[in-house]
């Protein structure tokens, strides 16, 4: 590419742009619709996707790259990429965290940033209301013992603890995917309680919630779900002491990274029998072959699949391109991150 200078967005001209993450995320993401449109929008680099900013075709197209769209396995954006980048002026990330990628450098540069973080809340609230409902209402177990004895039994022996009437549910965090499920219960009939240090009694209250400190949130909840990033300050967050506060048959459900719970204090309460867990994510990611939850009737341990997969790509994507074509119109992201707020943030 011939070298020029920069545009102002908005003014008639195209940005250059490039796409910066691995190809299976590429081809995953931005199928031929999206790339069709995001070829509309900017002067595109064409595929395959850069997966390594060290090459010479990086080099290449990253001095004149004005904008990256990023993505799962995008190499971090450092000071000796930048320096290869002089124009480069603007991430959209077609995921959730940057924290991977977009360095201290960017940052100091002023490059601006996007993500994709809200489209990718959908389907981890979705599920996280799902598995609240399922768990109320006990179906996962009741189906089993259902397969296993082949007759329905008495209905009207069910045990009251059965159901979601006026069931309480906790919400450790107001995160993006904690303010979507405190969203998405509002329809039912259930008292909902959130922590978070964050937040006033007044947000609290907008968000249709009661606030509460961390205990009373363990004490007093049928289910807490788990939506809390993981910070140097929330590893361990979910501790024993939480895990033993919660009601006998409580469910600790958590979709947002597995060492923000107490794993070894979560498996002896559920292997003792005395709370359920919904499980999307683990520490280690994937357990060894022979931990004891992989078999225990009380835990259900789903591969990390909340998040945007299959058809839900095209929520990032498509988001993804809204906050491109603001950008180049000059209108600026409706997404963006500040710098100031990564230490809240996935």
């Amino acid at each position: 590419m011939t070298s020029h200078a920069p545009d102002t967005p908005g003014r008639g001209s195209r940005p250059r742009a490039a796409v910066a993450m691995s190809r299976d995320a590429a081809a995953a993401v931005l199928d031929p619709e999206s790339l069709g449109a995001l070829g509309r929008i900017c002067d595109l680099a064409p595929l395959p996707a850069l997966d390594d900013l060290s090459t010479p075709r990086a080099r290449s197209l990253l001095a004149d790259a004005e904008l990256l769209v990023t993505g799962w396995g995008c190499p971090p954006l450092d000071a000796e990429v930048l320096r290869a980048a002089p124009r480069l002026r603007a991430v959209v990330h077609t995921a959730g965290s940057v924290r991977g990628h977009v360095t201290d450098a960017c940052w100091e540069r002023g490059v601006e940033v996007s993500s994709a973080a809200a489209a990718n809340a959908v389907p981890v609230a979705e599920y996280t209301l799902g598995m609240i409902l399922l768990t109320g209402k006990q179906v996962l177990e009741r189906a089993r013992d259902f397969r296993l004895s082949r007759t329905r039994g008495n209905w009207l022996h069910t045990p009251r603890r059965v159901g979601n009437y006026r069931r309480t549910v906790g919400l450790l965090s107001a995160s993006l995917i904690g303010r979507r499920v405190a969203e998405l219960l509002r329809p039912h009939d259930l008292e909902v309680l959130l922590h978070d240090p964050y937040v006033s009694d007044a947000d609290a209250t907008a968000l249709g919630v009661e606030r509460v400190g961390l205990t009373e949130l363990f004490a007093r909840c049928d289910t807490v779900s788990v939506h809390t990033p993981l910070l140097p300050e929330t590893r361990g967050l979910v501790s024993r002491a939480l895990i033993d506060a919660m009601p006998a048959g409580g469910v600790l459900i958590n979709t947002s990274r597995g060492a923000v719970v107490d794993q070894e204090a979560l498996t002896d309460a559920v292997l003792a029998g005395r709370v359920r867990a919904v499980l999307d994510v683990t520490d280690p990611e994937v357990l060894p072959p022979d931990h004891p939850l992989w078999d225990c009737e009380n835990a259900l341990i789903t591969p990390h699949l909340a998040g945007s997969e299959g058809n839900e790509w095209r929520r990032l994507a498509d988001l993804a391109l809204a906050e491109t074509a603001r950008w180049a119109s000059g209108a600026g992201f409706l997404h963006p991150v500040r710098r100031e707020r990564l230490a809240f943030l996935a």
